[in-house]
């Protein structure tokens, strides 16, 4: 990611997360701005034909405890990565994006793989998100977030981001309420995790 990339991935946010955006949640160029400052090889982009069809933005933290409840701000030290700590043992994942034109074309794993690459390279123990349950709402009146992720693991509902995550190695841990404000998650999440198996104890 450069900074002549930050007004198509705001744009591309709008389009690839439109009830988030009908909110105000999604990237702003300052923010965007400030991940580029603080930890820019954390910040990608993905192009197909020359146009930007994906992008995904990550910092380095270590929490207090391995498995300890945060939500989403808490963890991106307010949107502008203030927390962002060199010295941390996890790459934490703060936003994946994808143009839904142009999904099923493999860009998120693109991207997730970078990600791992990097992960790899900076010898992290591990890369730790919040992942949405983006179909949650339709299921909410008849079964609670964690009977619902058991049925996701099952294949007997779809859900685009955890089956994906699912997919690409990482691990449900638990629920993480109140995570962000997501009208399709009831402002649930999923807290996932992915070990990096070449991590060398300092």
């Amino acid at each position: 990611m450069t900074s002549n990339d930050i007004p198509k991935i705001v744009e591309l946010q709008k389009l690839a997360f439109p009830t988030m955006a009908a909110e105000g949640v999604y990237w702003k160029p300052e923010q965007l701005e400030a991940h580029l400052k603080v930890f820019p090889q954390g910040q990608f982009v993905a192009e197909y034909h020359e146009k930007i069809v994906g992008s995904c933005s990550s910092l380095i933290i270590k929490l207090k405890s391995e498995y300890e409840n945060h939500t989403w701000k808490d963890a991106c030290g307010d949107s502008f990565f203030k927390n962002h700590n060199p010295k941390g043992d996890t790459l934490y994942g703060a936003d994946v994006s994808s143009h839904p034109d142009y999904r099923r074309l493999g860009i998120a794993t693109k991207l997730y793989d970078a990600r791992k690459k990097l992960a790899i390279e900076l010898n992290l123990r591990r890369i730790i998100a919040g992942a949405r349950l983006s179909n949650y709402c339709e299921y909410a009146n008849e079964l609670t977030p964690l009977e619902y992720v058991a049925k996701v693991k099952r294949h007997e509902i779809k859900e685009p981001v955890l089956s994906f995550q699912i997919r690409n190695d990482f691990k449900f841990i638990k629920i993480l309420p109140n995570y962000m404000k997501d009208p399709r998650s009831l402002n649930n999440a999923t807290f996932i995790e992915w070990k990096n198996p070449y991590f060398v104890e300092k």
